[in-house]
């Protein structure tokens, strides 16, 4: 189990390298390809789009051809994607290339986090998900290394060659995924697929939904504007506002594997409730015009705090909704996440449109006020069905 573990933490290295790399590039991009600076919430509204899809329908494609085989092929996709960015000739170009790494990114997400959820501790989520962090600080870096030499198409070349070995060491290691299988009995466990509707019939289904949502809307919306608003509002050059990222990504993988560090002494409850104490005065420093270097430190902070809170809630789902249902709750949850991820760029692009890109931390704080509520009702919820358990 531990050499399956390792596959699936670098699998999750992978899943993380294409999703910081339009942020940091994209200050390039448009230049280069004479497009408004708010077309890259195209890009990822179609990226997030074909995530939500690929999550929503995986139960049935993971229950019948099993998670190895999804994340391989899935990993192949994505990879296959980034190779096609660093050649685009145009913008056009890169919207089917976007398609085709959202359907990657969906299935790879819903499948590794029910398994590791089933079969494994809660700090192996969040040591899951802070090698997710590794390859989302891992992209900018490369990319600003890429833009003081080659430009940002050598940042894509960097990132698909990573993805391409991370491909081959998934297809190498699918005869030590059934191994394993076989002395667990079973790869995963094959559960009751519920349709959308069923699941949006349960109030407290309805509630996480919420909570995943506006955590990782939180999370793109820095990811993605981040570098722009430090570029355009702070006075950064543009390498500078694609480093200033890789602190961010960086703050969000510490987060994480200090989570994980902590799940044998503080309950996943709890340790959700430190990264919702750590993101509120991180979104004050962003709300207050303070100088560049201070807002790179609220920067650092949201993705320490809010890094926490996905990799938790997700762990929680099949104590939270019942082992039997996991598989299809947690692909809708992570559909709900990349909803978040969908819509959060284009708000504040319509936003600094209206505004200017100053505003947008102040869409970071509505957000907060809206998980947080959400989470508290979530909680109350539980406690209602006795199933807020404070000891996993």
């Amino acid at each position: 189990m531990v050499f399956l573990l390792i596959v699936i933490y670098i699998a999750f290295i992978g899943l993380g390298v294409p999703d910081s790399l339009i942020g940091s590039a994209w200050p390039a991009i448009h230049t280069e390809m004479n497009v408004p600076v708010e077309a890259v919430s195209i890009l990822t509204f179609i990226i997030s789009g074909c995530t939500v899809l690929s999550s929503m329908f995986s139960a049935g494609i993971l229950n019948k051809l099993g998670t190895a085989k999804v994340t391989a092929f899935s990993t192949a996709m994505t990879a296959a994607a980034l190779f096609g960015f660093s050649v685009a000739p145009s913008f056009w170009f890169m919207i089917p290339l976007a398609v085709l790494l959202g359907l990657g990114a969906g299935a790879i997400d819903s499948g590794l986090n029910n398994y590791v959820a089933l079969h494994c501790k809660a700090s192996h989520m969040n040591f899951l998900h802070c090698f997710y962090g590794v390859g989302v600080t891992l992209s900018p870096y490369l990319m600003s290394q890429a833009l003081s030499n080659v430009g940002w198409r050598g940042g894509y070349r960097y990132a698909f060659y990573v993805q391409a070995v991370i491909t081959v060491l998934l297809i190498v290691s699918l005869p030590l995924w059934k191994k394993t299988s076989s002395n667990q009995q079973t790869e995963e466990e094959k559960g009751v697929n519920l349709t959308l509707l069923q699941m949006a019939k349960k109030r407290e289904v309805r509630q996480v939904w919420i909570i995943m949502l506006t955590t990782n809307a939180i999370e793109y919306a820095c990811g993605v504007w981040g570098s722009t608003y430090l570029v355009t509002e702070k006075g950064f050059e543009t390498k500078h506002g694609a480093l200033a990222l890789t602190v961010y990504y960086a703050g969000m993988s510490i987060g994480r594997f200090v989570s994980g560090l902590l799940s044998e002494k503080i309950s996943t409850w709890k340790r959700i409730g430190i990264g919702v104490a750590v993101l509120a005065p991180a979104i004050a420093i962003m709300l207050l015009p303070l100088p560049g270097a201070v807002t790179v430190v609220g920067l650092f902070l949201v993705g320490w705090g809010n890094g926490a809170i996905y990799p938790n809630m997700i762990h929680l789902t099949p104590h939270n909704f019942g082992k039997e249902v996991s598989q299809s709750i947690m692909g809708s949850q992570i559909a709900f996440a990349y909803i978040g991820v969908m819509l959060a760029p284009p708000t504040v692009s319509l936003i600094s449109g209206l505004f200017g890109i100053k505003v947008y931390p102040v869409l970071l704080a509505v957000l907060y006020l809206i998980m947080i509520i959400t989470l508290k009702l979530f909680i109350n919820r539980l406690k209602k069905q006795n199933r807020y358990d404070t000891k996993v």
